[in-house]
């Protein structure tokens, strides 16, 4: 955070719910191309100087489909979602006036049992 025509381009946002997940998506467009990896962990120096985690591209266009659908739930979430604001704090989102509570983990099970 804080880097003038680098980090202010750039969102993150936590979710904090039932699945304390550890994996990591990183969503870049690339010219109007998608360059989508999945991480076992975050950027943190711990991560990338003292551990072993792995980060890799998805390349099959039918799993960066997937993953990008996904992702907007994520993004969409408004109770278990926190924004990283520019000064490195963070803050918790909640729905706006008028707006349906909606949770990603859950609407993901949702979808999950759907399909079995």
């Amino acid at each position: 955070p804080g880097i003038t025509g680098v980090s202010d381009i750039i969102k993150v946002r936590s979710i904090v719910g039932r699945f304390l997940e550890h994996t990591r998506i990183y969503y870049f467009e690339n010219g109007g191309e998608p360059e989508i990896y999945a991480s076992s962990a975050d950027l943190m120096e711990r991560n990338l100087f003292q551990r072993v985690e792995v980060c890799f591209p998805l390349r099959l266009k039918s799993i960066q489909e997937k993953v990008i659908n996904d992702l907007n739930y994520y993004l969409k979430d408004n109770k278990q979602s926190w924004i990283l604001n520019p000064d490195g704090t963070f803050t918790k989102t909640a729905p706006a006036e008028n707006e349906e509570p909606f949770t990603a983990q859950i609407t993901l099970l949702d979808t999950l049992a759907q399909q079995s």
